[in-house]
């Protein structure tokens, strides 16, 4: 479990470390991930040479139960929002446009991908 972390940290480490050191536009942790499906798409093909815990299971089950208390992440943004609740009082209906907005065009965007590569696959 302490490689499979270490894995996992290390992975979004180096994608955080490419995101500020080139200046990218892309989130540290999206990079890391990209990253994290480069290691795991090596491992998958050859998997000769790799220590136990990545290729028994044991990162997939460390990652499932990061997963499953992924929830407890969100406990510090939400006393942070009770905590300044006089900027949500006044930015709050900018806010709500500003959500209601980017939901709609994100399904919209959701909506044509879907039908644009449905199309590409022939069904």
């Amino acid at each position: 479990m302490i490689l499979s972390l270490t894995l996992l940290l290390l992975c979004q480490l180096l994608g955080e470390i490419a995101a500020r050191g080139a200046g990218l536009p892309v989130p540290g942790p999206v990079i890391g991930m990209a990253l994290l499906l480069g290691v795991l798409a090596w491992r998958d093909r050859d998997p000769r040479g790799l220590p136990a815990p990545l290729v028994d299971g044991t990162l997939e089950t460390t990652a499932k139960g990061l997963l499953a208390h992924l929830s407890l992440l969100f406990v510090p943004a939400g006393v942070g929002v009770v905590g300044r609740l006089d900027v949500l009082a006044a930015q709050g209906p900018a806010l709500a446009v500003a959500l209601v907005v980017s939901t709609v065009a994100a399904l919209i965007a959701t909506a044509y991908t879907f039908v644009w590569v449905s199309r590409r696959v022939g069904r």
